[in-house]
C-alpha cells in the first residue's frame, strides 16, 4: 500500500489510523448482533468461511491477470515479461508455519473469546474497554521483548487513557447481568493478540498482505470447524440478522480491520498502535448506546475524553522520538 501522490503521508496515516479504530469497533457490534441468535462459534466460523471464500477468489484473480500478461517478443529481451527479481514465489514453509502460530493467536485465540464474552451478556462497550487495556500490557513488555524503550510522555498518555478506561468501567458494570468469570475471556483474548502481534514484530516476513490474511483466515476457519464439529455448531441459523452479521464481521473487522492493523504495525510504534485501541472504546461505547440502548452517561462523556488526551499523548510521545535531531 503505497502513498497517493499529492497526499502528504501524515495524512495518509492519520486515515488509515481513524479507518482502523472503525473498523475493529465494528466487530464488538457485529458479535452483538449475531451471538443473539447463534453460539459464537457458530458465528465465527462462518465469518471465516466467508473470508476465506473472498481472499481465495482476490488471490485466484491476482494469479489469473499475471498469466494474461503479455509475453516478450522474439529478439526484445524483458518487454512485457516480468523481471525475475520481482516475480512472486512461492513462500517458504518456515514462513507458513509462523503465520500458521500467528493467524491462531490473532484471529481464533482473540476473537472467539471476545464472542463469548459477549454471547454470555458482557456488553459490547464492556468488552472493548477490557480489550483496551492491551496498550498499557504492549508498554510494560515492549522493553524486553523488542528492545524498545517507552517515553516518560507515553507512560503518561497510557495512564490518563486507563483512567478513562475506569470511568467507563464504571458506568457500563452498573446494568451488566453477565457471570464474573465471563470477565476473564476478554482478558484472555488480550493476552492472544498481544503474543501473535509481539511474534510477528520479532520475526517479521515478506509475505503480501493479501496472502497472509488469507492464510489466517483458512487457519482460523479450520481451528473453528473442527471445534464445531465437536460442539454441535455447525449448522448455522436462517434469520437475517444473523446472517448481516456474518457479512459485517467478515468484510469489515476480518478484512478491513485485520488488514489495517497489521500495515500499521509495520509503520508506526507498536504502543502507537495499541494506543489507538482506546478509541476503540468509547466508539464503541457510543455505537452501543445507539443501536443496542447500553449504557451513556457523563461518566461515559468522561472517560471518553480522557481516553482521547490519553492516545494524544502517546502519539506526541512518539512523534518527538521520531523527529530528527
Amino acid at each position: 500500500m503505497g502513498t497517493p501522490i499529492g497526499i502528504h503521508p501524515r495524512l495518509v496515516l492519520a486515515g488509515a489510523s481513524a479507518a482502523f479504530v472503525l473498523a475493529w469497533s465494528s466487530g464488538f457490534l457485529g458479535a452483538r448482533l449475531g451471538t443473539a441468535d447463534a453460539s459464537p462459534v457458530t458465528l465465527l466460523l462462518w465469518r471465516f468461511l466467508v473470508v476465506t471464500a473472498v481472499l481465495g477468489l482476490g488471490l485466484t484473480a491476482g494469479r489469473l491477470v499475471r498469466r494474461r500478461r503479455p509475453a516478450a517478443p522474439r529478439g526484445v529481451r524483458g518487454t512485457g515479461a516480468v523481471p525475475r527479481g520481482l516475480r512472486r514465489r512461492r513462500p517458504h514453509p518456515r514462513a507458513v508455519a509462523h503465520h500458521v502460530l500467528v493467524g491462531l493467536l490473532s484471529q481464533v485465540g482473540y476473537v472467539l473469546p471476545v464472542y463469548g464474552a459477549i454471547g454470555l451478556g458482557v456488553s459490547a462497550g464492556t468488552t472493548s474497554l477490557v480489550d483496551a487495556l492491551q496498550p498499557v500490557l504492549a508498554a510494560t513488555l515492549v522493553g524486553p521483548l523488542l528492545g524498545l524503550r517507552v517515553r516518560a510522555l507515553q507512560w503518561v498518555g497510557l495512564a490518563v487513557a486507563a483512567a478513562g478506561v475506569v470511568l467507563l468501567v464504571v458506568s457500563d458494570l452498573r446494568v451488566t447481568a453477565a457471570p464474573g468469570w465471563a470477565y476473564a475471556l476478554p482478558v484472555a483474548a488480550v493476552a492472544s493478540l498481544l503474543a501473535g502481534t509481539f511474534l510477528e514484530r520479532r520475526r517479521p516476513t515478506t509475505l503480501p498482505a493479501t496472502t497472509m490474511l488469507a492464510l489466517h483466515a483458512t487457519v482460523s476457519a479450520a481451528a473453528l470447524g473442527v471445534l464445531a464439529a465437536a460442539t454441535g455448531d455447525l449448522a448455522p441459523p436462517s434469520a437475517p440478522s444473523f446472517w448481516s452479521a456474518v457479512a459485517l464481521t467478515a468484510l469489515v473487522p476480518s478484512l478491513a480491520a485485520y488488514a489495517l492493523y497489521w500495515w500499521l504495525l509495520r509503520r508506526v510504534d507498536v504502543t502507537v498502535l495499541n494506543a489507538l485501541l482506546f478509541l476503540v472504546v468509547p466508539t464503541t461505547t457510543v455505537a452501543g448506546a445507539v443501536l443496542f440502548g447500553e449504557p451513556a452517561t457523563g461518566l461515559t462523556a468522561a472517560g471518553v475524553a480522557l481516553s482521547g488526551l490519553g492516545v494524544a499523548a502517546v502519539v506526541r510521545g512518539e512523534r518527538r522520538h521520531a523527529a530528527p535531531a
